[in-house]
């Protein structure tokens, strides 16, 4: 189920809501809990029935290993390791073979000359993100960091609807003791009002900007590619770029505006990221909880102070090479993380040193490497992704003289400004407007927030017109 549709903001979200707080109203206080975890189980199961009982299979399995391994001593070190072994073992086979057995059939098909065939494997809609959260939760139960969690938190840590497919990716500690606290059952019409506003917000981002701009974007990059002009492929190319943005980051709105409906606190997810100056500051304002989870669980594996062979060029690049291979089954997304890991360590290098660009040319290039990046990342094939390239410095399309070139710019323009227009409201959002949290930091509740975000709605739901499913559904 979208959040952006009018089955969930008319009828999914007003029976969730409403049942919820009556209940806690009546002091059901484990009921509300339990009518909670059922409405998430429902909201996943419509949006992947097939895969719905491998999801609570999964959960349930999680929990009773992590509780298991929490339960043990450190003496039992032999069955400690063996239970996290499993657990751990099982959350990567099905995340394997659900999103990465195609991949590989296919490669070996490629290298052994043979011809395998899997059945149609439909990816589960955000295996990706839950799983990521069972991992850890299994590590910190082995590491000895996490408490024999209630049933009932556990469940609503992991299924919890707001958060549940596109992330923001949470972690145990934040989210079971925001559930175990009292005081959150208790309606709280401060939080609800800074939820409808923020989830307003997230709205619009998703319906009346990254929409239009994704669906044209789209329709460039799964056409022809070949023979590209200049203008068209920067335009799709930087339109794509900043579609993703707000697609992303609106969906975080809206999950972090619905937590507050429940008075449960997400962390936020985007940092304004198109204002980074290098792609070190840009890792650490785009998709904040995934950067946070690689870190925690990837870097910090592989690091080692002082360690030539593993110091944190080397780290960097193993984190963002597991960050590529995660976006997707495809040497694009293992070649993406691989760039911006390079990009990584290149700005790390130059702060060490204390190098520095002046802000407009660190800023344009940081911006240039974005767009490229999103090329490949967007991009079916290697070969579309040079056809797209190539079309980016087709200066000849533009024409052989001033008249020409102008014409042809103009009827460009024309014929693109609707898009144009969206585009243009995009950048400017990105890089001069405050993002979100920064917004909420200073909201309070008054007239004006109230019809504002009344008004965003309205506009909002007259222009969902079809359903355009969120980008990071696919991984």
């Amino acid at each position: 189920m979208i959040f952006s549709t009018y089955k969930f903001i008319l009828i999914f979200l007003p029976i969730v809501f409403v049942g919820y707080h009556i209940l806690n109203k009546l002091k059901f206080f484990t009921l509300s809990k339990i009518w909670l975890i059922v409405a998430s189980l429902i909201f996943y199961y419509l949006g992947s029935p097939d895969f719905f009982w491998f999801f609570v299979g999964s959960v349930i399995g999680n929990y009773i290993i992590g509780s298991s391994i929490t339960k043990l001593s450190e003496k039992d070190k032999v069955q400690r390791k063996l239970l996290f072994a499993i657990g751990l073992i099982g959350n990567i086979a099905l995340l394997g073979y659900y999103k990465y057995a195609n991949f590989f059939v296919d490669n070996y098909n490629y290298f052994a000359k043979d011809d395998i065939l899997l059945p149609e494997i439909i990816l589960p809609i955000g295996i990706s993100f839950f799983t990521f959260q069972l991992i850890a939760y299994l590590v910190d139960s082995y590491r000895g960091e996490t408490s024999e969690y209630d049933i009932l938190d556990y469940l609503l840590f992991i299924t919890f609807f707001p958060q549940l497919i596109v992330g923001p990716i949470v972690h145990h500690k934040e989210m079971v003791t925001q559930f175990e606290k009292k005081e959150n059952q208790i309606l709280n019409w401060n939080n609800v009002a800074r939820g409808i506003f923020l989830f307003s917000i997230g709205v619009a981002k998703k319906v009346l900007l990254a929409d239009p701009l994704t669906s044209d974007a789209q329709e460039f990059f799964e056409g022809s590619l070949i023979n590209l002009s200049l203008l068209p492929s920067w335009f799709h190319s930087i339109e794509y770029t900043i579609s993703y943005y707000f697609d992303l980051s609106g969906y975080a709105d809206m999950a972090i505006g619905l937590g507050l409906m429940f008075n449960i606190i997400i962390p936020h997810n985007f940092n304004s990221p198109y204002k980074a100056r290098n792609f070190q500051d840009y890792w650490k304002r785009w998709h904040i909880t995934l950067s946070r989870f690689l870190s925690t669980y990837i870097f910090r594996s592989v690091y080692k102070k002082g360690d030539k062979w593993r110091n944190y060029y080397v780290a960097t690049m193993v984190t963002f090479f597991v960050s590529g291979f995660w976006h997707g089954a495809g040497w694009t997304f293992v070649v993406w993380g691989i760039i911006n890991g390079i990009f990584v360590c290149t700005a790390a290098w130059m702060n060490r040193k204390g190098k520095s660009f002046p802000f407009a040319i660190s800023f344009t290039l940081t911006m240039l490497g974005i767009v490229m990046t999103r090329i490949l990342f967007v991009s079916n094939t290697f070969g579309d992704a040079m056809n797209v390239y190539k079309g980016l410095v087709n200066f000849e399309s533009l024409g052989n003289n001033i008249n020409l070139i102008l014409e042809n710019i103009k009827m460009f323009i024309i014929a693109n400004k609707k898009c144009g227009l969206y585009l243009v409201i995009g950048m400017l959002i990105c890089w001069f407007a405050p993002n979100s949290q920064q917004i909420m930091e200073k909201f309070k509740i008054s007239k004006k927030t109230v019809v504002f975000a009344a008004v965003l709605m309205f506009v909002c739901l007259i222009n969902m017109n079809k359903v355009v499913q969120f980008l990071y559904f696919q991984f």
